[in-house]
């Protein structure tokens, strides 16, 4: 008998530090963290290390690539929300889909590698929704069908 009681006290200490989720800073040796954002069709790789505030996609500086300031505005969102302006270099790589979801892919993997680099910003960065994928993507076509949904055009004769 002495022996189950000791497992149940077992079982309730690991039941307790097993509840809260722990989030530990993930660097790699050049001291970036990485992180892979998603939207749509495309796919984003997102580099953020300690710097001047340069944002670069694919080689360019993000206002040559994401021209409309919307798409910029959402680019820099997740950055505003943590108060962290100018304080990050972020390097992206991004793929697939048109500009507004390559815009959505990176503020999504800026937002998760915000919070691999400085644990403490997540719950302002989930807070905003910015660690949340956004699943919406186009629905495939039927048969039967002329789209998705869409039906051929009737004819009474």
């Amino acid at each position: 008998m002495a022996d189950l009681s000791s497992l149940k006290d077992l079982g309730t200490a690991t039941e307790a530090t097993a509840s809260a989720p722990v989030h530990v800073k993930k660097v790699d040796a050049q001291g970036r963290s990485y992180a892979t954002g998603k939207r749509k069709n495309a796919v984003a790789r997102v580099w953020v290390k300690p710097g001047s505030g340069k944002i670069t996609v694919n080689g360019k500086e993000f206002a040559a690539y994401f021209a409309r300031p919307v798409l910029q505005m959402i680019l820099r969102q997740p950055i505003f929300a943590a108060a962290r302006d100018g304080q990050f270099d972020i390097d992206a790589t991004v793929a697939g889909g048109g500009l507004s979801g390559q815009a959505g892919a990176v503020r999504h993997g800026i937002s998760k590698a915000l919070t691999y680099f400085e644990p403490g910003l997540r719950p302002v960065l989930k807070k905003g929704g910015f660690l949340t994928r956004d699943s919406r993507v186009v629905e495939r076509k039927k048969y039967g069908k002329a789209k998705a949904r869409r039906s051929f055009q009737f004819s009474k004769r």
